[in-house]
């Protein structure tokens, strides 16, 4: 199984991408922190996702003083750009969550940086909860290394969360309400394509 191009870290077959062999339970609405880069993005991804409750960008990893876009752009708070994905672990899981991430929603083997966003508010982090939810992830990056999924070592550090820090409210559903911005067009939209080509059977109805 090779699901990249040759000589690049990027998945062109998501759909080839293996479903985690551990994960959580599906007993509750559970929240999975993620950090793909520009939240913008991975909140377009996931929002599409049957079992998605709702997706709020924001930030995590640095102090509350500084928890705002223009303090986190400069870089030196140590935040990264997350989103926190409520979801029913009964229709979707925490394993479904992260093969999505992995596959589609940013490239993991980016470090603080994707494509042109640079720095390290843009990196490549899981923000775990629970020792359990740690280890799902670890093991699901394990995964990915065992098969060879990308032709660069996956840089995604594993964080605990110690607070999630919602962003400001223009930021919230930033590509849906602004569909025609440059940015969304050339970034967001590409994902978002790439989820409803590789997992149909994961959208929501109108997706």
């Amino acid at each position: 199984m090779n699901p990249v191009i040759p000589g690049t870290t990027l998945a062109i077959h998501p759909e080839r991408f293996p479903d985690a062999v551990t994960d959580l339970p599906a007993d509750s609405t559970r929240h999975a922190v993620l950090a793909g880069g520009c939240f913008w993005c991975v909140e377009a991804v996931y929002l599409n996702l049957e079992g998605v409750v709702a997706v709020t960008s924001g930030y995590a990893g640095g102090a509350p003083d500084t928890a705002n876009y223009e303090a986190v752009c400069t870089g030196t708070t140590g935040h990264a750009e997350v989103v926190d994905i409520e979801y029913d672990s009964k229709v979707i899981s925490y394993g479904e969550l992260l093969k999505v991430f992995f596959s589609v929603a940013h490239d993991p083997t980016q470090k603080d940086r994707q494509g042109n966003d640079r720095g390290t508010q843009y990196r490549s982090a899981i923000f775990f909860q629970s020792d359990e939810e740690k280890a799902v992830a670890e093991a699901y990056i394990q995964q990915l290394e065992a098969i060879g999924a990308f032709t660069a070592p996956i840089v995604t550090t594993l964080e605990p969360l110690e607070q999630f820090y919602p962003g400001e409210a223009y930021h919230q559903d930033f590509a849906r309400r602004n569909p025609q911005q440059g940015y969304i067009r050339a970034i967001a939209m590409p994902k978002v394509e790439k989820l409803i080509h590789a997992f149909p059977d994961k959208l929501k109805g109108d997706a």
